[in-house]
């Protein structure tokens, strides 16, 4: 066991790190979970509304110019650039890992990525809906809506694919710091061959549009339900009464997470996965909900009176507010991820860290000016040393002439005093 003790006062009883740093300890672990609840309020109740509203604005903006636009054209396109984007994920990543590129190349070339990956998912996902709208129409007559989100939950249960439902703010916040955060999604099976080979293309393919389209059913299922229950004839009370509930579920969801970690972390095998999609399910269907609750009071509130100005308003001012707090990379559908695979109890952790990594930051900067500060420090006393030893050398060489040495021993007196005090 370390022993500390202090410089100024060697007389004193001993203190060990156990009984000297408990206040700082327990000051320190209140402070952290205050930030905690910060960054969850700011995710759940600012970064998320966000997303939520340049999602709505570019759905909607869509539907204003649906008349100029082909939707066998749009939805072909949104897939090729789907499939580019994928295949170019692996040399993006790798030539901006280099030392030598270029920072600014690197900031205008993840937010276009990011851009043209976000629009081109947007006419994807709309076109998805359009087609599915065609198809299910005829099924709906025979099989309710609720069967077949009962049945798109089951696949996707059965081939542990349930976690790419989630979405904010019952997801991660993301960052735009490093290029394979940025850049690479998780694939269904990540084949070897790397983005040349066609596994990796029908790899990507399958997890964009088979993945994908079952996602649709899932969201646009549930949100079809609520439209249902949730007072349809008063659209207005049936958003506040949606919004009650998704952020209590989510709220809940985040409260839960300690306990559901430590719970987590006991299991293995099924068990753990019918854990992990349990709670899941359960913190979707309040993301659904707010996603619901805020489209609709947007379209209601927010300049009814001209609504392509609105969307075009909403879908610009929330991608540069994303952008200028570095976390643009939220508004992606970040791939297909798999149940339970992740290390340890992250399969159940929603990771919104603003506030904690920006006062992270700050302390590591605080540590390195003292750090350096003391490095100066030593130098300064390695110098008054060297001078001190110097001196007394001087003092002990003979001198032939009478009171040169006790002149020489004055100045350097004098030199080694006026360096103390300016020490």
């Amino acid at each position: 066991m370390a022993i500390i003790v202090q410089p100024t006062e060697l007389h004193q009883t001993v203190r060990t790190p156990e009984t000297a740093a408990t206040p700082s300890r327990r000051k320190s672990r209140w402070a952290y979970r205050g930030l905690t609840v910060l960054d969850v309020f700011l995710h759940v109740f600012v970064a998320s509304t966000i997303v939520i509203g340049i999602w709505r604005a570019s759905y909607q903006l869509y539907i204003a110019y649906y008349d100029y636009i082909n939707p066998w054209f749009a939805t072909g396109a949104s897939v090729f650039v789907q499939l580019l984007l994928s295949v170019l994920s692996d040399p993006l990543v790798k030539y901006f890992k280099q030392k030598n590129h270029s920072k600014i190349a690197f900031w205008v070339v993840s937010r276009v990525y990011i851009y043209s990956r976000f629009v081109s998912g947007m006419f994807m996902y709309v076109c998805q809906e359009w087609l599915l709208e065609l198809s299910l129409s005829e099924v709906h007559k025979v099989v309710p809506n609720e069967i077949v989100l009962l049945i798109c939950i089951i696949i996707l249960c059965l081939i542990t694919k349930l976690a790419s439902i989630m979405g904010p703010p019952t997801c991660g916040f993301e960052f735009d710091p490093k290029p394979e955060e940025i850049f690479q999604f998780d694939r269904m099976f990540w084949p070897e061959n790397g983005t040349g080979s066609w596994l990796y293309v029908l790899d990507s393919f399958f997890s964009v549009c088979i993945i994908g389209s079952l996602v649709v059913i899932v969201w646009r299922g549930v949100w079809n339900i609520m439209d249902k229950c949730l007072y349809p004839e008063t659209m207005d009370f049936s958003a506040i009464l949606s919004l009650i509930i998704g952020y209590t579920i989510v709220l809940t969801a985040f409260a839960l997470q300690p306990v559901i970690k430590k719970f987590v972390n006991k299991l293995s095998g099924f068990k753990k996965l019918l854990t992990v999609d349990i709670y899941l399910l359960f913190s979707f269907v309040g993301a659904v909900n707010v996603w619901r609750g805020l489209w609709i009071l947007l379209d209601h509130y927010f300049i009814p009176e001209a609504p392509v100005t609105s969307y075009w308003i909403s879908h610009i001012a929330c991608f540069v507010f994303l952008v200028l707090v570095n976390s643009s990379n939220s508004i992606l559908v970040r791939g297909v991820y798999i149940d339970a695979e992740e290390d340890g109890t992250q399969c159940v952790d929603f990771p919104c860290y603003y506030v904690r990594l920006l006062v992270q930051k700050r302390k590591r900067r605080k540590q390195r000016h003292i750090e350096e500060e003391d490095k100066e420090m030593m130098q300064i006393k390695v110098g008054i040393d060297e001078q001190t030893n110097n001196t007394n050398q001087k003092i002990l060489l003979p001198n032939e002439n009478g009171g040169t040495i006790f002149n020489e021993t004055e100045e350097q007196e004098e030199m080694l005093n006026s360096t103390a005090k300016i020490v």
